[in-house]
């Protein structure tokens, strides 16, 4: 299988066509959410007037759980992973801005420094399971698709 082509098993394989559509939805999905933050961030930790912000947060927290979404789909075990248990913790930090308000600043940014380790970490870091306690992942031929990213 060359980089490029698609999956091997014929009962798990995507058209050409499905395999662009879902891999540039998935693109599009992150990249709104990282505009979301990206525009959102100033108003949040500067404590600007909500109204210039508050919308572009809105984007990034449904782009969020539709990227969430996406990869619980894609595999149960991001549940369990790494990448998906700093996530929820990413979103427990976020809430306990409400309890407190005066860390704004430095939760959001500690968000912020742990969402590049889930996105761009090493995958042993990414796929290390909490429950066994060592790198785990799916079988490719178990995975919904195969998206390379």
């Amino acid at each position: 299988m060359t980089k490029h082509s698609l999956p091997e098993h014929p009962q798990y394989q995507l058209s050409e066509t499905r395999f662009w559509i879902q891999r540039l939805s998935k693109t599009s999905i992150r990249a709104l959410h990282i505009l979301g933050v990206a525009i959102s961030s100033g108003g949040f930790i500067y404590h600007l007037d909500k109204a210039l912000w508050l919308n572009w947060w809105l984007l990034a927290m449904f782009s969020g759980v539709l990227m969430m979404v996406q990869e619980i789909y894609r595999s149960k075990l991001w549940l369990i992973q790494l990448k998906g248990v700093l996530t929820f913790i990413k979103l427990g930090l976020l809430a306990s801005i409400a309890l407190l308000p005066q860390q704004q600043p430095n939760i959001y940014i500690t968000v912020l420094l742990l969402s590049v380790f889930i996105a761009h970490g090493p995958a042993g870091l990414r796929h290390y399971s909490i429950w066994h306690r060592r790198v785990i992942d799916e079988p490719r031929k178990r995975r919904r698709n195969n998206l390379n990213g």
